[in-house]
């Protein structure tokens, strides 16, 4: 076959023939003058490189040592794929660590069992739990469970990527790839809000930006400030679509010698104090779907301390929404100017709410058979990363690792350098992976010894396919 002919590139399962001059379908290897070229650079990682990255000469003629910096690492961004893993990763590396003999084994990996797991900081009800997450109006993930003032979606998934039509899996494996590589992605939940979800930024939820996470569940808001109130105002009430609490019943305020009000609450009472269910969830107050928090107000109880006069303020928990208001001759709460003093409180339960964000953690079984690519004895693999002794990264970022088999790892794809993550058209999504051990560790469990090369060897004769490299600067740990 000459430069002039299309060429197979075996990189993934696809086999793409590929013309001269044009990429294959994953846009990520091309037929340059008839060879295989891995079309984005290998990025290497350094504490002393200068941020921003650069391009740097890697295998070329050209190629001298001083041109990256002696504590450059090589990730598996751009490195390249052997799946099905029936030949070595494309890169394993040694190296001298503090004395000590190191492997990393560097390569990229296919993933058709992935997806990501998004964490929403807001108080906002987004959609019921269960509730199909959509994306151009493809089904690509759902709803999981409400958490301290975040909700929880998984998005993708095998059965998303490949179990349903091609749509499906097409939208899915983009929309991940959006997430992973930081991009802002709209989403619609059925029965719920749309939300535009980017990692490290904040939630748009019905084209409103969210500023700030809740300071906590209503009855908190109680324990953290009810000491400040005291003396300010007569009755406090904390809307929240968990717990509502009010003041003069809750543990706080009866600690520190809070009198009755006669309130009447419309809720369920969980303790003194505490309120479940005093409207249902929206968009509104606290999370609940109340524009008016005088809802869920009953009539006050002369008997048990309400007359006229008596204080109430009404604040959310999150300090946006927040009223005041004085009983009458007739009891009946009338709005009036907040104090001053009660402005303070207001704002001090702002101070104390974070900034609310969107956090998108990537989730992948690295346990199939690109473990052959790393050893000859893959269960020995996953048996060395359970147990610690294999350190794994991904783009250079620190994994966590679940207990139990195989090797499912989740990542912060924040942690990761700029377009980290690619995909191939099967569909499935690619992620950087590194496998770090000791030398003699890595020959115990049947590694590719004969594959193994120092950097500057690396650097000087590059991989199986043709490559340019980034060097990026690695954050301090």
């Amino acid at each position: 076959m000459t430069s002039g002919d299309k060429i197979r590139c075996d990189a993934c399962p696809v086999m793409c023939y590929i013309a001269p001059g044009q990429t294959g379908a994953c846009d990520r290897y091309a037929n340059v003058e008839g060879r295989i070229l891995r079309s984005d650079p290998v990025l290497l990682l350094s504490r002393t490189a200068e941020r921003g990255g650069r391009i740097i000469p890697f295998a070329s003629a050209g190629w001298k040592d001083t041109l990256a910096p002696v504590d450059a690492i090589i990730t598996g961004i751009g490195a390249g794929t052997t799946y099905p893993d029936f030949k070595p990763a494309p890169f394993i590396v040694s190296s001298v660590v503090a004395g000590a003999d190191m492997v990393t084994v560097v390569t990229e990996a296919i993933f058709s069992y992935c997806g990501v797991k998004v964490k929403i900081d807001t108080d906002r009800h987004l959609g019921p739990e269960g509730a199909i997450v959509r994306a151009e109006g493809q089904a690509i993930g759902h709803v999981t469970t409400a958490e301290y003032g975040s909700q929880m979606l998984s998005l993708g998934g095998v059965h998303h990527l490949t179990g349903g039509e091609k749509a499906e899996g097409r939208t899915t494996c983009a929309s991940l790839l959006a997430l992973c590589n930081g991009a802002a992605v709209p989403l619609e939940i059925e029965g719920g809000c749309s939300v535009i979800v980017q990692a490290g930024r904040p939630p748009v939820v019905d084209g409103r930006a969210e500023v700030r996470m809740r300071v906590g569940c209503g009855s908190a808001t109680i324990g953290m400030f009810a000491a400040g109130w005291q003396g300010l105002v007569d009755e406090v009430v904390v809307v929240d679509d968990h717990i509502t609490g009010v003041v003069s019943e809750h543990q706080a305020g009866r600690v520190i010698g809070w009198p009755p009000t006669g309130i009447r609450i419309k809720g369920h009472r969980s303790t003194p104090g505490r309120y479940f269910r005093v409207s249902e969830p929206g968009l509104g107050w606290g999370g609940t779907r109340l524009t008016d928090p005088l809802d869920i107000l009953g009539p006050w109880n002369p008997a048990k301390g309400a007359r006229a006069g008596l204080r109430l303020l009404m604040v959310s928990t999150t300090g946006e929404d927040f009223a005041y208001y004085v009983l009458d001759a007739a009891l009946t709460p009338q709005p009036a100017p907040l104090p001053e003093a009660l402005r303070a409180t207001v704002d001090l339960i702002a101070e104390n709410c974070e900034t609310s964000l969107c956090t998108v953690l990537f989730m992948g079984g690295a346990g199939g058979s690109l473990r052959a690519g790393v050893t000859r004895n893959p269960v020995r693999l996953t048996r060395s990363v359970q147990a610690g002794e294999t350190r794994l990264t991904s783009g250079g970022a620190e994994c966590y690792i679940w207990p139990g088999g195989g090797i499912t790892f989740m990542v912060d794809v924040t942690r990761l350098p700029p377009r980290a993550f690619g995909y191939v058209p099967t569909p499935a999504l690619v992620a950087p992976l590194e496998f770090t051990l000791p030398r003699a560790a890595y020959l115990a469990l049947g590694g590719h010894a004969a594959a193994i090369r120092a950097l500057d060897e690396v650097q000087a004769s590059g991989g199986e396919y043709v490559t340019s490299a980034r060097l990026w600067p690695k954050e301090v740990e």
